[in-house]
């Protein structure tokens, strides 16, 4: 194969850029092995300041969260209501997302297409959706259309049809996903790690949009009934970021959303993680998908709530070890062994303790030397860090901060994915030098607390017949037989 340069072209094309342009390369440095093998030094961070933050009260319980940015005239709104799947009655699972996705399927006067087309027509975004402890209605809009759009917004929020023929269409839809579902390696590792971890009756057990049986279970009447017991002014908070002063936001939101009733909001009991889910100690668990190609993994256990006072240590410790392309866990399974395209970990801090979780797509035959490599890594970041690796962790999250606060919808963004957690917002603020602080003796301490490798719950969704003898070969842990719902399989 011919390379795209040749070295005659290189010299041509760097000899004809004008000295004034800023990118231009002499012919030596162009051809220097330094320019492709030498990694580019980090810089320190620069100050960040983020916009001042209001926050405001109405009367019917609604918060108002209001941010002025005027170097365009836009405004992006979030209405975040702290309720989302950990809500959904036992065996209706998927019931706060199905609600949420039928808002703008009709509202007010018009059904989902004239929604659709008046969207088009102001040239807005409108989105919904839901997770574990929230659900969210998302406006974009251009300052000039505002009014209009969020007329259309409340519609959404207060006067959602829910029309039988959508409510249909949309569980239909549902269905159908759920069962490609269960041909996907993925996302059964996903639903059986879930399961193992927290045990089928815990709310972060189970996936947000639920099963093939509690979706049929679902009736337009259990969506009304969802939306008109959580749908209230004092269980949300409205974020309006952009070209809009304080004083005319809160107008806005009182004209919008003030004869909006408030209500009774039940009591959701607090669910702890059954002490025996995911066992006491490792183990594999094993969800056969005959002839795949690749070994889908999941290794983990609970972790951590958003609230967390080790919430700075710990993303340090994970960006090390795998919350980045250069991190531990992707340079060896990827760069370095060529078992996978990429591998990773997380920490999901949500309202209770969420799950630590490292994952990668794996090439079948290399299996077995994939979790050798995981469960090494595991051990391997208990260690202190080395000096130039804490600093680097460190400065990837503090360099690359400021990119989640560009535009009015990162900032929006930002702030309500801190409102279902009791976390000030004024601590986006005090991130970079929360990460700063960190050392090699706090890094250490959380992670010796949390990432015990002798106590993780390991999934391994892939063709049985090929990687089970293998993989027990390896002496790690036992290895147990589940299907993709976590359930134990029992084989003749």
């Amino acid at each position: 194969m011919r390379p795209l340069l040749t070295t005659r072209a290189l010299l041509a094309w760097a000899a004809v850029l004008p000295a004034s342009f800023p990118a231009a390369l002499t012919a030596q440095q162009a051809m220097a092995p330094s320019s492709y093998t030498a990694p580019p030094k980090l810089a320190a961070p620069t100050p960040l300041t983020l916009p001042r933050i209001t926050e405001r009260l109405l009367p019917n319980g609604l918060k108002l969260v209001i941010v002025e940015q005027h170097e365009l005239p836009v405004v992006d709104v979030a209405l975040v209501l702290r309720t989302g799947a950990e809500a959904d009655p036992a065996g209706k699972a998927g019931l706060a997302t199905l609600t949420a996705n039928l808002l703008d399927e009709g509202a007010g006067a018009r059904d989902a297409l004239g929604l659709a087309e008046q969207i088009g027509f102001l040239a807005i975004s409108l989105r919904t959706s839901a997770g574990f402890e929230q659900s969210t209605i998302a406006l974009h809009s251009t300052k000039a259309t505002l009014d209009s759009a969020m007329g259309l917004m409340a519609d959404v929020v207060l006067r959602p049809t829910f029309a039988e023929k959508e409510f249909l269409r949309l569980k239909s839809e549902r269905t159908t996903g759920l069962l490609q579902e269960q041909d996907r390696g993925p996302a059964m590792a996903d639903r059986a790690f879930a399961a193992l971890v927290y045990g089928e009756a815990h709310p972060y057990g189970q996936s947000t949009i639920g099963t093939t049986e509690s979706t049929e279970r679902l009736s337009r009447a259990d969506v009304q009934s969802f939306w008109r017991t959580w749908y209230r002014p004092n269980n949300a908070t409205l974020v309006i970021v952009g070209d809009l002063s304080v004083v005319d936001a809160e107008a806005l939101a009182r004209r919008v959303f003030g004869g909006w009733t408030r209500g009774t909001l039940p009591a959701l009991a607090a669910k702890a993680a059954p002490a025996t889910a995911g066992g006491a100690t490792t183990t594999i668990y094993l969800v056969d998908k005959p002839k795949a190609a690749q070994s889908s993994f999941r290794l983990g256990r609970v972790g951590v709530a958003r609230s967390t006072p080790d919430y700075y240590p710990l993303m340090v410790v994970n960006t090390a070890l795998g919350g980045s392309f250069t991190s531990r866990l992707n340079n060896t399974l990827r760069e370095k062994k060529g078992y996978t395209y990429g591998a990773g970990s997380s920490f999901t801090m949500r309202k209770a303790a969420g799950p630590f979780r490292a994952n990668a797509e794996v090439v079948s035959a290399k299996t077995d030397s994939a979790l050798i490599e995981f469960m090494r890594e595991l051990k391997a970041i208990r260690e202190p860090l080395p000096a130039d690796e804490l600093a680097k962790a460190k400065r990837y999250l503090q360099l690359g901060y400021a990119e989640n606060f560009e535009s009015t919808g990162d900032i929006a963004a930002q702030l309500s994915q801190l409102i279902p957690y009791g976390v000030p917002l004024t601590s986006l603020g005090a991130f970079n030098a929360g990460i700063g602080a960190v050392t090699v003796q706090s890094a250490q301490r959380v992670a010796t607390k949390y990432l015990d490798p002798t106590k993780m719950t390991i999934v391994i969704a892939g063709d049985r017949a090929t990687i089970e003898p293998a993989l027990k070969a390896t002496g790690i842990a036992p290895v147990q037989l589940r299907d993709a719902r976590g359930r134990p399989v029992v084989t003749p």
